[in-house]
């Protein structure tokens, strides 16, 4: 039963929503931040990453960053910059695509639903990583960036989100990437407040789209605030999370990609001729996304290859069955060496929204690189492995559109 609550939202002001909202912190590398917030000073990663306020070479991970963070947010809502709600709401995003919208529900989900099991995962998180933000929220006593939920299609909600759209939205703006940003507050008193609550309340459970990271790290913020608050009693701030919940019918999955440095003593001619034993391999004439489950798109050489799984490779498990799976199984690991997907640095993961191009620019035309072009994974499948307690290999899914972080923040 999962519990989902409004909250206030420190938010930007109208005229500064467009130039606060950021992409997630972790889609750039640290030189892509920096240049994002010297073209744009009000950018959100001076805040999600605060070390483009310093000079190249400072430890990004030194308490001073994360002070500085604080500072500028604390600044921010000084100047105006940001505002905050004087009650607790719901809010409604939607982001369009061309002729795609995805509509979700903001609003904090709870620490405790996450522990129990009512928030399925599908992904493992690196320590590494959660170390960076639980350092930001605890300094900055807020959560700045939302966790990608999804629910199964409720017809009620969808009813309830029609109903919102048709009022004047907070904010409504189109990002450089050509997304269309809008947001509503929904505020149409107490009765529809506690039945969006009482929805969510009613299903068997929810799942973590993307971010799995910020959530754990959320997580465990909430329990060291726990530790440290012995008197809590569960209402407290600290014991929820900012979300955005999705029909998980709307959410778009693009492929995640794989390039490999060297050819573990293959020769390229080697490799393909012990792959033929797992996959039918066809050499094509020019690049292509994979069309179906089953088929991956390779590349090396200056040419690409059709590879279709063999029939025998499929044990009718949720995660063996994984085309990203199949790939580590039988080609990354046995052939080439990878054992360990996400420690090994002769692996690359490229998100499909940059596009074939990059494959081959990250490869070459010579060199004993190989790279491989993955047929999305679906939401069917993520459901399907999160509802059998299992965990799917890295960098299995990449969503698109991104949410924008800046537009809410949860303050403890």
């Amino acid at each position: 039963m999962p519990m989902i609550r409004p909250f206030r939202s420190v938010r930007p002001a109208k005229d500064k929503a467009s130039a606060i909202a950021a992409l997630p912190y972790d889609v750039y590398d640290r030189g892509e931040a920096k240049k994002a917030v010297e073209k744009n000073p009000l950018s959100f990663l001076r805040i999600d990453r605060a070390e483009t306020q310093f000079p190249d070479g400072t430890d990004m991970y030194s308490q001073e960053v994360y002070d500085r963070a604080r500072q500028t947010l604390e600044e921010m809502v000084e100047d105006g910059c940001f505002i905050t709600d004087e009650e607790s709401c719901y809010y409604l995003y939607a982001l369009t695509y061309q002729d795609h919208t995805q509509n979700g529900i903001v609003g904090c989900a709870s620490v405790d639903d996450y522990l129990n099991g009512d928030i399925r995962r599908h992904e493992n998180t690196k320590e590494d990583k959660e170390r960076d933000r639980i350092r930001h929220v605890d300094t900055l006593n807020a959560q700045t960036g939302p966790i990608f939920l999804a629910y199964r299609r409720q017809l009620r909600l969808d009813q309830i989100i029609c109903k919102v759209k048709e009022s004047e939205a907070l904010y409504d703006f189109v990002s450089e990437d050509g997304i269309r940003h809008q947001v509503w507050k929904i505020q149409e008193g107490e009765a529809l407040t506690e039945e969006i609550a009482l929805l969510f309340s009613r299903m068997e459970c929810i799942y973590i789209a993307d971010g799995h990271h910020r959530a754990a790290s959320a997580v465990k913020v909430g329990l060291k605030r726990r530790a440290e608050h012995p008197e809590h009693d569960g209402t407290e701030e600290f014991n929820y999370f900012l979300s955005v919940l999705f029909p998980a019918e709307e959410l778009k999955i693009l492929d995640y990609n794989r390039v490999v440095e060297g050819l573990n003593g293959y020769t390229f001619e080697g490799l393909l001729k012990e792959m033929e034993e797992r996959f039918h391999i066809t050499e094509c004439d020019a690049a292509f996304h994979p069309e179906r489950k089953g088929v991956i798109a390779m590349y090396g050489r200056g040419k690409w290859y059709r590879l279709t799984a063999k029939e025998e490779l499929y044990t009718g498990d949720p995660v063996d069955d994984l085309d990203v799976s199949i790939l580590q199984d039988h080609v990354l690991d046995p052939l080439l060496g990878i054992q360990d997907p996400k420690t090994d640095p002769r692996l690359r993961f490229v998100g499909g929204v940059r596009g074939l191009g990059e494959l081959v620019r990250l490869t070459g035309q010579t060199s004993e690189n190989v790279a491989f072009a993955m047929y999305p994974t679906s939401m069917e499948e993520l459901l399907a492995v999160a509802d059998s307690g299992r965990l799917m290999p890295p960098k299995s899914t990449w969503f698109e559109p991104k949410l924008r972080s800046g537009l809410f923040i949860h303050t403890f």
